[in-house]
């Protein structure tokens, strides 16, 4: 095999002529597949597809093998194998033939043998001549530099022409080689499989332990689910059991207060038996206890209600000017605190709605009564307004009073049921602590809200917003 002037795009080109030739390509790819940094495998790979491409191409007219190298984003080493076109004309293996391809049916090369062993084979015609294209990856550590492609060409030009015999050793070194490898790898893969089977034995154990964790976790919540809901059964029989307590309690009181005031305003009537002043001022206190007890127990009954979802609403036409202005007399009248002026609203201002009047009634009431209890001078102040909004029209109610203020501290709480914030004048007037509950509860079952701010000292604001739902006002009787 002599050794032709090398192009540029290739290492070394050989030609090949006899079998001695292809036993030497075999070692040369061998060499250079080593050269080139490739594992054993791969250096066996190639250089037996490179004896059978040339094995099977021998004989060719002007065959000739070329090896370069391509680099880039993939580097490949390209062995191309190209000859004259037309039939073989020479010894295929020591014999002489002559004919297209080997049999005479073939239309190309074989190139399954070699295609299993290199990532490409390929056959083309370039006019008068073939080739065949060989290529396989270089490995991802080659350093394309002059002083490595030297190292290449050097490993290309190494191997001198071998006999038949010698071919044969080299090869079985080869497989001897590629046995102990094999060896090897079976090893390997034995004490991986060992590994994997411990490691496998340990997960089963894990999932074996979380598997019963888990299950005792299960346990521990469905026995938790089940404890909370035999609580919610409880606290919902309680909460039934207070409202049938405040409901009965409400009824028995009733009657009774409902008593207390009628005899009290019987004797209070013009034409009853005449009365010391003495006489006239306490019955008169009697009175005015009897109806602040009978507005608590209706309270406390309405709230039963409220909580039971038994209280309905009734709406109807309300002039709130008679409204407002029968709540301020009835404040009035029932004692104001020294020093202190209840302020409400313009009657010019106070349209015509549609409500329930008995409960925007008690909302109002409740809020300016706890005003007036609470504020020892300055002034009680009722304002309204009614504005459009995005969803509707609304109206808001604002009491604001000059008393002593809520703590922040006790803020949060003041809407809890029977809490009284501590104070002074909290001991001087104790009450249920329902008021503002009751009256938050019954401007949320108007489709409203109660909002409420305070600052020590200064004062309370409370407001009241509800629906606003124009009525035309009554027409007035004539006269």
């Amino acid at each position: 095999m002599t050794v032709s002037a090398t192009r540029s795009a290739s290492l070394s080109t050989f030609d090949l002529a006899t079998a001695q030739d292809i036993f030497a390509l075999r070692r040369i790819g061998q060499s250079a597949a080593e050269a080139l940094g490739m594992d054993r495998q791969d250096q066996v790979r190639i250089a037996t597809a490179l004896s059978e491409l040339g094995r099977d191409r021998l004989g060719c007219a002007g065959l000739t093998v070329a090896f370069a190298l391509s680099t880039g984003p993939d580097p490949v080493l390209t062995v191309v194998f190209e000859w004259d076109g037309g039939t073989k004309t020479g010894p295929w293996g020591g014999g002489t033939k002559t004919g297209p391809w080997d049999d005479g049916t073939k239309t190309g090369p074989d190139l399954e043998p070699a295609s299993r062993l290199l990532n490409r084979v390929r056959h083309e015609s370039a006019g008068a001549r073939e080739r065949i294209v060989a290529e396989h990856a270089l490995p991802t550590g080659w350093a394309d530099t002059p002083a490595a492609r030297l190292e290449v060409r050097e490993a290309l030009r190494r191997h001198a022409p071998m006999t038949l015999a010698d071919d044969l050793r080299a090869q079985t070194r080869d497989l001897i080689a590629t046995l102990e490898e094999t060896r090897a790898q079976r090893e390997e893969l034995r004490r991986l499989n060992d590994e994997l089977e411990e490691t496998n034995r340990g997960v089963l154990a894990l999932y074996t332990e979380l598997s019963q964790e888990l299950e005792e976790t299960n346990s521990g919540v469905v026995a938790l689910h089940a404890e909370l809901e035999e609580k919610s059964h409880r606290l919902r029989e309680t909460s039934e059991a207070k409202t049938r307590f405040w409901t009965n309690i409400s009824h028995e009181l009733r009657t009774p207060v409902n008593a207390v005031v009628a005899l009290s305003r019987l004797l209070l009537a013009a034409g009853s038996d005449p009365l010391t002043e003495e006489q006239r001022r306490q019955i008169s206190l009697v009175d005015a206890s009897g109806q602040t007890l009978f507005s608590l127990v209706n309270d406390l009954l309405d709230m039963a209600k409220a909580e039971a979802g038994q209280l309905e609403t009734v709406s109807a036409p309300v002039d709130l000017r008679a409204l407002v202005g029968q709540l301020g007399a009835v404040m009035r009248s029932t004692g104001m605190p020294g020093g202190v002026v209840l302020l409400t609203p313009d009657p010019g201002t106070l349209p015509v709605t549609v409500t329930d009047e008995a409960l925007l009634t008690r909302i109002l009431r409740n809020l300016l009564s706890n005003a007036l209890k609470f504020t020892e001078k300055g002034e009680v102040r009722l304002e309204f307004a009614a504005d459009p909004g995005a969803s509707g029209q609304w109206m808001t109610f604002t009491v604001t009073d000059t008393g002593v203020g809520i703590p922040a501290s006790e803020l949060p709480r003041v809407f809890e049921e029977f809490y009284q914030v501590r104070g002074p004048l909290q001991r001087a007037h104790r009450g249920t602590g329902l008021g503002l509950p009751y009256a938050r509860t019954l401007a949320e079952l108007l489709g409203g809200t109660l909002r409420l701010s305070s600052t020590p000292g200064i004062g309370t604001r409370v407001e009241v917003r509800l629906p606003h739902l124009p009525a035309p006002p009554a027409p007035e009787a004539a006269a």
